[in-house]
């Protein structure tokens, strides 16, 4: 037996509830990790609510977490790994606990610390992904809302690596970060279409909502075609002729890259705050308040 997080019920961050759970045993290509750190993403909030239940009804009970990093303790047969190793990755089943699976494990370099390995994979592979389903290329010019949050400072600051002139929406007190990650910062807010114009008067050729703020109409007519916006966070995509974007199973391919250009230096993972596992509700209720200037993590 070991300890992780559950809920048995939607519900707000107090259904959450430290459990008593079995061991997780690692299948064809997993390995099971003593988990150093999980991250706390805005899906987890999303799942343990009960906004997901007609596109994925939960099995309770539930263990909550899409990403961990630790020390492989276990591995299942073709495992790229070895007892011992220090890995990340996306986990099946669940990351809130003191034991997790990863389905493939990517090597953790020492210079990176487990809170930071953590917090990478969602946000980055999210990332990587719509800047790739977008094909914007160097010299163009992007729009990212939410440019504040964790997988808008991510898509920011590849995006200019690349090439690209990027503007961010983002909070006021977010402005000043932005503009530091390579971005020219606008105020969110009523009237951040004419300050996006004003900050970019060559026009927009791509927009990535990261904020699900009720940008899509105007982001459309930024760019004159939908098929150049793309949103992560809004569920009204389709009145907007806009394409959703949710995770694949090729997004781990980008992980290695992702890894390497953290511990290169090369790309900032800011993580706000590291909770004891127990108080995992207070981690969902500082997220879900939007108190966190950056990823949420838990320590088992």
């Amino acid at each position: 037996m070991s300890k992780a997080i559950t809920f048995s019920e939607y519900g707000t961050p107090e259904v959450l509830r430290l459990s008593e759970v079995d061991l997780p045993e690692p299948g064809p290509g997993q390995v099971r990790i003593r988990v150093r750190a999980a991250s706390v993403n805005p899906l987890d909030l999303k799942i343990r609510s009960g906004l997901m239940a007609k596109v994925a009804p939960a099995r309770f009970p539930v263990t909550p977490g899409l990403d961990a990093a630790g020390v492989v303790d276990a591995v299942g047969e073709g495992a790229d790994a070895a007892i011992g190793d220090e890995v990340l990755g996306g986990a099946a089943g669940g990351s809130y606990g003191e034991y997790a699976l990863l389905d493939r494990p990517v090597a953790k370099p020492q210079g990176l610390s487990w809170e930071v390995a953590a917090s990478l994979v969602t946000v980055g592979q999210t990332a990587f992904r719509v800047l790739g389903e977008l094909e914007v290329r160097a010299g163009q010019t992007l729009l990212v809302h939410g440019a504040g949050g964790s997988v808008g400072t991510v898509a920011v600051q590849l995006a200019a690596a690349r090439g690209l002139t990027v503007v961010g929406t983002a909070g006021e007190h977010d402005l000043e970060r932005v503009t530091g990650l390579g971005a020219t910062a606008v105020r969110y807010g009523d009237g951040w279409a004419e300050r996006v114009k004003d900050a970019a008067p060559q026009g927009v050729d791509a927009v990535f909502d990261a904020s699900g703020a009720g940008v899509l109409a105007e982001s459309v007519a930024l760019t004159g075609d939908s098929a150049r916006v793309i949103t992560i966070a809004d569920m009204t995509a389709a009145q907007h002729g806009v394409r959703f974007s949710a995770g694949s199973a090729e997004d781990g391919q980008s992980l290695p890259e992702l890894v390497r250009l953290a511990t290169a230096g090369e790309l900032d993972v800011p993580v706000w705050r590291a909770y004891p596992l127990d108080q995992a509700a207070t981690a969902h209720g500082d997220l879900e308040a939007r108190r966190n200037r950056g990823k949420v993590v838990l320590l088992p």
